[in-house]
């Protein structure tokens, strides 16, 4: 096959050639985009899933939706390193300033640069080493008061009165939103809710690890009223084998049923592997149909690039007690494990395992599905785990098997 034609796109957020499976997310989205636009009430959407499963596609996807029904959007990602307000503030000064430009000069247009400027000089928001500013006179006693809780909510409410004024409306969209500070998780519910109360157009679009959903419950008990949780999980075998197929069709090219079957059995259906098998299947195969002794031959090579690429970037950033707590966890198997457990296959104290836990939960490698259970956050971690990383006693993992290079 002409590798320059494969259709596959195994990449972070890189749009697959067929989004399969996320059909009722889309409506949902659909649904609320349009309610809003129409200033009626609708809970924001905060996509949730594990690592691979396609919900910074989705995200993007949900985008380009908002776009093509007329929303101005804004779209960010929560890292460590840069706080909410540094994040959104050069993009809320872009967006008004074209809100500004579409019809002449605005008061409420006006009045929303200008709570962003007293934001600003509350929050002291920088990017990089330079201090975003607004040669505009701030408004006294508005989004100042240095406490994000009061002042986020104020920002929003005067940004998307300048919206409603224009007769448009804004997409917020947050991926990696479990990275903020309980906080800035607090003060963006509260500003949501604001724009729930008083039916302003600017809805909330994000997308986070299975976490978020009980972070959001902690910070703010009306949350679940707020905001729809949908859960992004792998593809059924079905929708496996459409994601497969449906690509290579458009050029006149297939793949054999049991190769379908083995790719499904090797990924577990989800999307980001998926891509991953079929693009090394396409540049592997010589004719079509693909065939099953295609797939076998191309597994090494995309075991290999997801060691690599997907699974050892991550495992590089713990320190060596994390790395520990991961292989336990490994060692006792597939799924949620009990706490308890790990804590007996380390030697130690339950009580002993918690700065470790916690740590592991906030870079985002693991957490809790029910309480006394942890569980990966990065698909088919514990097969990389136990086939490839040396055990911390100084010998070396068992070498494996065809049946553990496929992920069993």
């Amino acid at each position: 096959m002409d590798p320059i034609r494969n259709p596959f796109a195994p990449g972070a957020g890189a749009p697959p050639p067929e989004l399969v499976g996320r059909e009722g997310v889309l409506e949902q989205a659909r649904v609320l985009l349009g309610r809003i636009k129409l200033r009626r009430p609708e809970k924001s959407i905060l996509l949730t899933g594990l690592r691979g499963v396609g919900k910074t596609v989705l995200l993007n996807e949900l985008e380009r939706m908002a776009q093509a029904t007329g929303y101005r959007t804004i779209l960010i990602e929560a890292h460590d390193e840069k706080s909410l307000a540094q994040l959104l503030a050069p993009h809320l000064r872009r967006l008004l300033f074209e809100l500004n430009r579409l019809a002449g000069a605005s008061h409420r247009v006006r009045r929303a640069l200008a709570v962003l400027r007293s934001f600003l000089g509350a929050i002291k928001v920088t990017a990089g080493d330079v201090e975003i500013g607004l040669d505009i006179e701030p408004e006294r006693g508005t989004a100042d008061s240095g406490d994000l809780e009061i002042d986020l909510p104020s920002l929003f409410s005067a940004v998307a009165e300048a919206a409603d004024d224009r007769a448009a409306a804004i997409a917020i969209l947050i991926d990696e939103i479990q990275y903020f500070g309980a906080k800035e998780l607090s003060a963006l519910i509260m500003a949501m809710h604001r724009m729930q109360q008083r039916q302003l157009p600017l809805v909330l679009l994000g997308a986070g690890l299975p976490i978020l959903p009980g972070l959001a419950g902690e910070s703010k008990s009306y949350a679940e009223r707020l905001f729809s949780f949908p859960a992004i999980g792998a593809l059924s075998e079905s929708d496996s084998a459409r994601a497969l197929q449906d690509p290579v069709a458009a050029v006149g090219v297939s793949f054999e049923p049991a190769a379908l079957a083995e790719v499904f059995r090797l990924t577990q259906g989800y999307p980001y592997f998926l891509q991953e098998w079929g693009y090394q299947a396409w540049n592997r195969a010589a004719v079509s149909p693909i065939g099953l002794d295609v797939i076998e031959a191309a597994t090494a090579t995309v075991t290999s690039r997801l060691d690599e690429n997907f699974f050892r970037v991550r495992f590089d950033r713990l320190t060596p007690s994390e790395k520990r707590f991961l292989r336990a966890m490994a060692d006792l198997g597939p799924g949620p494990q009990r706490t308890s457990d790990i804590a007996d296959r380390l030697g130690n104290k339950i009580t002993s395992l918690g700065p470790v836990r916690a740590q592991l939960i906030r870079k985002g490698m693991i957490y809790s599905p029910a309480h006394g259970q942890m569980a990966f956050t990065v698909p088919l971690f514990d097969a990389f785990m136990r086939r490839a990383i040396q055990d911390f006693t100084g010998a070396t993992a068992s070498a494996p098997g065809a049946g553990d290079r496929a992920g069993k």
